[in-house]
């Protein structure tokens, strides 16, 4: 027999074994066990998320000659016939490739005979959005009066694009995103059937990497397994199968870009590629770094939002003291523009070098946020203190009448060091405020001692902000 795939081997057959979506489920066996069943239901939802499962199981159940708890028996001939596609009961039609008025008029003439066998004939419509208009329009009426033994259970993933007129004549139900801690237990589980081991660690990746499918996540841990057959499903091998990256490259790569080390940068994603990552991945997978990051930064418990491990969680918020929210948010958005641009770009990794260009080096850009972040790069350097080159005035330093020799300015408050020209202020002192007032260490070389009258003299001076020494 051929291998089936583990999204459609392990799909659910009862209400039951739905995971994450317990608000619709109860919602439906309720009206089953009352007999208070709706003509036209609409699932909204993303993908994986359970809305087709849930409408065959829908369709079973109505027909059930056994029905338990709201739920098909799966063990009576009309279950197995709706199961084995070979029941005339139960009518799934494609919307994206039958979008036509014809496709519609085949099921008006279609409604008009009852079922052969079973309660209900079920119409299941997916992708219902890429319906033509004048397919909605042709099918208003008859899902608004359908007869009595007729279900329409229309399903789509842009809810937005249905007309008013359709939604406004069925009960809709909203497919929620399942949880990542829903999607590991369901992996586990399944990998325990399978005989497979695999680490938790691993489990708890993939059912991130599902982005809240359940679909994608078996998907994606199928191909896991494919590739290491036989084998222990570490968190490495995940890492390697799937092209993503660990999150000690992220905080390596963080580093690089607050020290403005733009070789560094360029060498750490030259090493991703290396080991075949895929850039549009890394791009995505660091921006959910950084977000992380601004959430320990900015909340007080945080650990509910962030699924990372207590390790990865000590380093998030030893990391999150190194940068201010301004910083983090800067580069969250150039991240972002830089993911939609990767889409239709043919040349990505110039793409992703340039805006890692840009973060290291804030002066290349005139915006508001470049000049902020130049900003926190000055404090940063002022705070360990710059060397710098004094003007002399004349007939002082060198002793030249006209001297314009330069002389190097030391000390500073504490161990700060002076900033450049008289023009230049740290904490509210010039430089030679600084010199007056005896704050440069004698262990390098300073500006000599002056006279009470030179003393006023520059003060007058340093207030029309001239350079003098």
């Amino acid at each position: 027999m051929s291998y089936t795939a583990l999204y459609r081997k392990f799909r659910p057959s009862t209400f039951e074994d739905v995971k994450g979506q317990d608000h619709i489920v109860t919602t439906l066996k309720n009206q089953i066990r009352a007999d208070r069943i709706g003509h036209a239901y609409l699932f909204c939802g993303t993908r994986g998320t359970g809305k087709t499962t849930i409408a065959k199981i829908l369709a079973r159940s109505v027909n059930c000659e056994h029905p338990v708890d709201g739920s098909p028996c799966n063990e009576c001939p009309t279950c197995k016939a709706i199961l084995a596609g070979v029941s005339t009961n139960v009518i799934e039609i494609d919307a994206a490739s039958n979008n036509g008025v014809d496709n519609i008029r085949e099921i008006r003439e279609e409604v008009a005979y009852r079922p052969t066998q079973g309660r209900y004939k079920v119409y299941i419509i997916d992708e219902v959005h890429m319906l033509s208009t004048g397919a909605f329009n042709a099918l208003l009426k008859t899902l608004e009066e359908p007869p009595s033994y007729v279900i329409f259970i229309l399903a789509t993933t842009e809810a937005n694009k249905i007309p008013v007129t359709i939604l406004s004549r069925c009960q809709r139900y909203d497919f929620r995103r399942i949880t990542i801690d829903t999607i590991a237990a369901r992996l586990s589980e399944l990998m325990e059937k399978e005989g497979v081991d695999v680490e938790e660690k691993a489990i708890r990746y993939v059912a991130k990497a599902g982005d809240g499918s359940m679909r994608d996540a078996l998907s994606l841990l199928d191909q896991c397994i494919a590739f290491y057959l036989g084998q222990k499903l570490t968190y490495d091998k995940v890492l390697e199968v799937l092209g993503t990256v660990d999150t000690e490259i992220f905080s390596q790569m963080l580093r690089t870009i607050l020290a403005g080390d733009v070789t560094g940068s360029i060498r750490t994603l030259e090493t991703l590629l290396n080991r075949g990552k895929e850039l549009g991945q890394f791009v995505t997978d660091f921006t959910w770094y950084l977000r992380n990051l601004l959430l320990v930064k900015s909340a007080d418990e945080t650990e509910e939002l962030l699924d990372v491990s207590t390790e990865n969680l000590k380093l998030l918020k030893e990391e999150s003291t190194m940068v201010d929210d301004e910083t983090l948010i800067h580069y969250i958005r150039v991240l972002s523009e830089l993911s939609g641009q990767l889409r239709y770009a043919a040349q990505k990794r110039v793409l992703v070098e340039v805006a890692l260009v840009k973060l290291c080096k804030p002066q290349m850009e005139q915006n508001l946020e470049s000049v902020l972040e130049r900003l926190r790069i000055l404090e940063e350097k002022m705070e360990r203190g710059i060397p710098m080159m004094v003007t002399n005035a004349p007939g002082a330093g060198n002793g030249s009448a006209g001297g314009s020799g330069r002389r190097r300015l030391c000390g500073g408050r504490n161990t700060a060091e002076c900033t450049g020209t008289s023009e230049s202020r740290t904490g509210g002192f010039t430089a030679h405020q600084r010199v007056l007032e005896g704050n440069c260490r004698p262990d390098k070389r300073h500006v000599p001692p002056v006279s009470a009258e030179r003393r006023s003299e520059i003060q007058q001076r340093d207030g029309r902000r001239q350079t003098v020494c």
